[in-house]
């Protein structure tokens, strides 16, 4: 399984674990509170649902609502399905939530388990944050080497954009710092209490778009897309 084929499939079982949802209520739900999922095609989504019901983590049940009943024989379609998470595919979800490894640092996949912080351990939490900030502090010391070996051969327009790199990469690191302070002082994010995923910022450039230091913790994620 490649990287972004997990990721979706982490998403739309963390999503289906908060209530059951057709395919389109799933594509909306990653598109607009997980960013990271902005243009995903259906294509991509419902191989996803397949391999996940054959994995029998999900159930498949017809709709049942009364909208769901007559606008299929109208339309000339089958009534739309509706995914259900089993207690397999639950159980199989939260041994994803307690994985601490080192992909969970990347910038795709960070930014997809920090919008399910409001569903995963604090003690998970600290060892993912703390993770993120030591590979962005590796990524930080690198650019600043590089940049030094190069400032002189660069013109004025490249050396701001790795300016900017830079520090994008220093913001996200100051708002890990109040993310981490935050949970040694056991204090939760404002409006995480309901469980539901976090949302993140769109306009930290380099650093897997997550927000920026002192911006409302909450804000819309961006993304990269699988399609």
């Amino acid at each position: 399984m490649s990287r972004r084929s997990g990721i979706l499939e982490f998403a739309v079982l963390g999503l289906l674990r908060e209530a059951p949802m057709h395919g389109y209520e799933l594509r909306k739900r990653l598109n607009t509170s997980l960013g990271v999922f902005r243009a995903f095609s259906y294509g991509t989504l419902y191989p996803c649902l397949k391999t996940l019901v054959a994995n029998g983590w999900l159930i498949e049940e017809p709709g049942n609502t009364t909208e769901d009943a007559l606008a299929a024989p109208l339309a000339g379609r089958r009534a739309k399905i509706v995914y259900r998470l089993t207690a397999e595919g639950k159980e199989h979800f939260e041994q994803l939530l307690a994985q601490t490894g080192p992909d969970a640092y990347e910038d795709e996949t960070f930014a997809a388990r920090f919008a399910f912080f409001g569903q995963t351990s604090r003690d998970v939490r600290m060892r993912v944050l703390e993770g993120r900030r030591s590979r962005l502090e590796e990524r930080l010391e690198k650019m600043r080497a590089s940049l030094a070996r190069t400032r002189e051969r660069l013109d004025d327009y490249t050396l701001e954009l790795q300016r900017h790199g830079m520090e994008s990469v220093e913001r996200e690191v100051r708002w890990l710092n109040e993310l981490i302070e935050s949970e040694r002082a056991g204090r939760d994010l404002k409006g995480s209490a309901g469980g539901g995923p976090a949302q993140q910022d769109t306009t930290s450039g380099a650093t897997g778009d997550l927000p920026r230091s002192g911006d409302n913790p909450r804000p819309d994620t961006p993304g990269d897309t699988a399609t």
